[in-house]
């Protein structure tokens, strides 16, 4: 399983590919390459997700140089680059301190 020091290691090198779905979410809500390469080493562990339907992933927290707040869940799978699979800015609304859940 990919560890979090080579998700972000492969984050700031710009190793990294989307599904389908993280491209699309990505355009909608203009998040570029650039941010996620500026998130790179320091990103934060939110929610592990070991039993996920295709592949172990997690969801991730990282910063753009702007402290734009950005949520990644990516794949933990042993692959060249990291797979993206979706990703957003937190909602204020429904996250404490970026990272902690607020109860609905």
């Amino acid at each position: 399983m990919k560890s979090l020091e080579r998700i972000g290691l492969d984050l700031t090198q710009g190793n990294f590919d989307f599904t389908r779905h993280a491209f699309k979410r990505a355009v909608e809500r203009n998040i570029s390459d650039r941010e996620l390469i500026e998130c790179d080493s320091k990103i934060r562990l939110v929610e592990d997700y070991p039993d996920d339907k295709y592949t172990p992933s997690c969801l991730i927290l990282g910063f753009t140089e702007r402290q734009r707040p950005l949520h990644l869940q990516v794949s933990r799978a042993e692959t060249a680059n990291v797979k993206i699979i979706t990703l957003y800015e937190p909602d204020p609304s429904c996250w404490e301190n970026n990272s902690i859940r607020r109860d609905a």
